[in-house]
């Protein structure tokens, strides 16, 4: 909880999507195995949030799943390119895993390359795109991974 307002400063920075602090204490309290920070001598440099989900799989039509969705991921400019951001995606995804989630599933801006290409390497594949989904009418790439 005494990471929470350095989170909100980074999500501030690095991203066009805001939310309210309330949304970022209610995925701390509700999913905190799957919200993780990443620090750097002793400051924090990244995070990411997550929460747990029931609904229709993005796999398999018509069934149900217990799905892990990616809310929000961002590392500070100056500390990106260090793999920061994959070890966030590979924790978040292995917390969700143990929280008996089969899929976990994300939205990302379909022209962030470098993202989808770190999604991609990491087994996600885009399941759907979804026009219109930002503020500023930004496609979305809905991306997804099948958990054993």
């Amino acid at each position: 909880m005494e990471d929470l307002g350095k989170v909100i400063s980074i999500n501030l920075i690095t991203l066009p999507e805001h939310y309210s602090d309330y949304f970022f204490e209610d995925l701390l309290k509700s999913s905190p195995e799957s919200f993780i920070v990443a620090e750097k001598d002793d400051e924090i440099v990244g995070y990411i949030m997550c929460r747990i989900e029931y609904g229709f799989s993005n796999f398999k039509r018509f069934n149900l799943s217990r799905k892990g969705h990616i809310v929000s991921l961002a590392v500070l400019e100056n500390h990106r390119g260090n793999r920061l951001g994959k070890s966030l995606i590979i924790s978040a995804v292995n917390a969700l895993k143990l929280k008996g989630c089969n899929e976990v599933y994300l939205e990302v801006r379909a022209t962030n390359d470098e993202a989808v290409a770190i999604y991609k390497q990491l087994g996600f594949k885009i399941t759907s795109v979804i026009s219109g989904y930002y503020r500023d009418n930004e496609k979305a790439n809905l991306m997804g991974i099948q958990l054993t």
